[in-house]
């Protein structure tokens, strides 16, 4: 019985998609703008060796750029023309969301609903492209203080490489933006998860290539997949787990009837920060060991770096610990960002609802941040743990760099994200069309009487 029931469900889902053109025609428009953003990725920057910018970046990999890579679907490591990938819109973001929660015109902004939203935009899309021009001259220093990297160096190339590396920017901010509104899901956390994706099956290839030369186990091999296929069960199960606060609203007079009090749930997320914790943690960790590589000093490098990247260098205990002490804070940290709870309680009074056995105002504000303070150190004992266990992985079993912790939250989470949002959309198409079925019948019904 059970599986007849859903299979009938599965015969309406379909049926349901079939009829629901909007959507396939969403979903398209989000399948050609990933194979642009793809075909981006292998099309290299003008005036560069190409095997000695693989040279080049095979010594830094281990470095900030091996996370980068990672995000971009691997056009760093080609210095292809989104080699920036969406990275300096996403910090363009957070420096804006930081400022919004200090800067009191800012703060303003926030406050004004849709027209404050489209202002909060616009002022991150002026500091990506500030954050853009920045960090692609960085990236023409550095190609051409490197030998033999640089075809014909001098200033012609580092302006095209700037225009080039920030119109790419510029131009997948654009298409992310493009797919949020005219496509499915999120559009920057699509381009960020085809790029993960994209390079999974060269990562597989690798492991195995790793396994035929004897450098890896094989038995380590099936010991590292159930390792995996835990961690992805775990992850859904958290990313998927609420905290459900019950929010009752008194009874209301409306004319000479009386409505009963209705009650609702306040859902609280257990990792309200999302994956912003490992990314800021990470970048910041590794900051220093690459711009040791990016300068090119080796032997010449100040005696702390070098001091700092032997206890702390990527791998060792140190900086797992570090790492994990970074990914806490930042949990903590965001989290105060995106939640507030004395603007929720004061809301929650504004229309009338209440938490059972909890006073409105100060009091309802104290618990909510009694309660979302123990689901944060949940949430951040959750993502530090999903986070090192594959550093260790990586470090002991040789595993890529790709199987990182970030990478398995941002595919997982956006994959939930995605098919949660085509779910609703089917759900609003199935409840368009009987509105449109029980308007016909009432009009059909008005003829017949006339």
């Amino acid at each position: 019985m059970a599986s007849a029931a859903e299979q009938l469900a599965q015969n309406i889902n379909f049926a349901a998609f079939a009829k629901a053109t909007d959507l396939q025609k969403r979903i398209w428009y989000t399948l050609i703008a990933l194979i642009v953003y793809r075909v981006g990725t292998f099309i290299p920057i003008p005036g560069i060796d190409p095997a000695a910018f693989a040279n080049a970046f095979q010594q830094q990999a281990g470095g900030i750029l091996g996370m980068f890579n990672t995000f971009s679907g691997g056009a760093v490591e080609r210095m292809a023309i989104f080699a920036l990938n969406v990275m300096p819109y996403i910090s363009a973001s957070i420096i804006v969301q930081l400022m919004a929660t200090s800067v009191p015109s800012l703060e303003r902004l926030k406050k004004e609903g849709e027209v404050g939203r489209k202002q909060l935009n616009q002022y991150t899309r002026y500091l990506t492209l500030v954050l853009a021009i920045v960090q692609s001259y960085g990236i023409a220093i550095g190609l051409q203080s490197s030998a033999g990297v640089v075809t014909n160096p001098g200033l012609f190339f580092i302006a095209s490489t700037m225009i080039t590396l920030t119109g790419g920017t510029m131009f997948l901010m654009w298409i992310g933006e493009q797919v949020t509104a005219r496509g499915v899901g999120n559009g920057i956390s699509l381009i960020i998860f085809a790029g993960i994706v994209a390079e999974m099956p060269r990562v597989v290839f690798q492991t195995l290539a790793l396994a035929r030369t004897g450098d890896i186990n094989p038995f380590a091999i099936f010991a590292i997949l159930a390792v995996m296929l835990a961690v992805i069960v775990f992850v859904v199960f958290i990313e998927r787990s609420l905290r459900r606060l019950v929010v009752q609203y008194p009874k209301r007079q409306q004319g000479n009837r009386m409505f009963m009090g209705e009650s609702s749930f306040l859902p609280l997320k257990i990792n309200t920060a999302g994956v912003i914790p490992p990314i800021f943690a990470s970048s910041l960790l590794l900051l220093p060991t690459t711009i040791a590589s990016f300068a090119g000093m080796g032997a010449n490098a100040p005696e702390w770096l070098t001091t700092f990247e032997a206890y702390f260098g990527y791998g060792k205990i140190g900086h797992m610990a570090l790492y994990a002490i970074g990914i806490i804070f930042f949990c903590f940290f965001y989290t105060s960002i995106v939640f507030n709870p004395e603007e929720t309680a004061d809301n929650l009074r504004k229309y009338g609802g209440f938490l059972p056995g909890i006073r409105p105002g100060k009091k309802t504000a104290e618990y909510l941040d009694y309660v979302l303070t123990r689901l944060t150190v949940i949430g951040a004992a959750y993502i530090t743990l999903v986070c090192l266990l594959p550093e260790i992985l990586i470090s002991y079993y040789a595993v890529p760099f790709y199987l990182g912790g970030t990478s398995i939250l941002i595919v997982i989470s956006v994959t939930l994200d995605t098919v949660a949002q085509i779910q609703s959309h089917l759900v609003a198409h199935q409840y368009e069309g009987l509105i449109k079925k029980s308007k016909l019948r009432g009009s059909g019904g008005g003829v017949l009487k006339k």
